[in-house]
């Protein structure tokens, strides 16, 4: 079954930005394209519209939003297969419920109405944190929105081999036909001294090659299936989140990776993905590696 990119819809600029980078999306991997509007109301209105004739301005408002975003989608992109659902609930209800049957959930940085604020408050983490499937947030400079770099940014953490991230960013950069690059950040704790006694004389060395190893694990198997992807292996001493939110500059999309607990149904969204949602300069993708 071919599953649907499901992006949020809420008239807002940045919403609009998030539509188009989706109908773009879709495109490169043949998907149809779901237009969804959250309204709280509707539950409220429709129960108001049995008794009166004339429509809710809330439910006008709605309809015109949606039905802009088709038609702004359509311009964009006629052939691209897209439906629409105007569902009465909050926001964040409405994503995680369409996330368990979507390719990946598509948002816009910030919004109005209800998705104000979307990636600076609790709504916009929750989606990340929790949704079953792949959450991209759109956000980002004009470059990385457009896609001109010609590059996909993959953030590798420890439990990298076997990762969805991985997979989920060589799908992305063999359809994009952009280069992959692959980062591990390392560093030297305070405490390793020159007499380190693996690499006498460089503790420096010693972490470094031990996150170059830890990235030829992570890209090995995944790599030989998409032989045509051209990889650059980089390892950048630093913080992770500083070294990639540096780096997404360059990008045209940030891929990372979320673990999944084992006793809760929620992904472990840890500083460098906080720091990325909220400082990147290219749209993020949070893959969710199942437990």
């Amino acid at each position: 079954m071919v599953y649907p990119l499901v992006v949020g819809v809420d008239g807002s600029d940045a919403g609009f930005l998030a539509l188009d980078w989706a109908v773009d999306e879709a495109g490169l991997h043949t998907l149809p394209l779901r237009l969804v509007h959250a309204s709280r109301w509707e539950r409220y209105e429709d129960a108001a519209l049995g008794m009166s004739l004339k429509r809710p301005a809330r439910e006008v408002r709605a309809d015109n939003i949606v039905g802009a975003a088709v038609e702004r989608a359509n311009q964009r992109n006629a052939d691209i297969d897209v439906s629409t659902q105007i569902l009465g609930d909050d926001p964040e209800t409405v994503l995680l419920r369409e996330a368990d049957y979507a390719s990946a959930v598509i948002v816009g940085s910030c919004g109005r109405g209800a998705f104000a604020g979307l990636l600076l408050g609790s709504v916009g983490l929750a989606v990340a944190a929790r949704a079953r499937c792949p959450v991209i947030v759109v956000r980002g400079d004009r470059a990385g929105l457009a896609g001109t770099h010609e590059r996909v940014l993959l953030g590798v953490g420890d439990s990298a081999k076997g990762s969805e991230a991985v997979r989920f960013a060589f799908r992305e950069a063999a359809a994009r036909r952009s280069t992959l690059d692959a980062v591990r950040a390392w560093r030297c704790p305070a405490h390793d001294t020159a007499d380190h006694p693996m690499v006498a004389g460089s503790p420096e060395r010693y972490h470094e090659e031990w996150a170059s190893a830890v990235l030829d694990e992570a890209l090995e198997e995944t790599a030989g299936e998409y032989p045509t992807v051209r990889v650059r292996r980089v390892t950048a001493e630093g913080p992770a989140h500083k070294v990639l939110t540096r780096r997404s500059a360059a990008a045209d999309l940030l891929v990372l990776g979320a673990q999944r607990r084992d006793s809760h149904l929620v992904l472990q969204l840890g500083r460098v993905a906080h720091t990325a949602l909220h400082h990147a300069e290219c749209p993020v993708a949070v893959v969710p590696q199942p437990a």
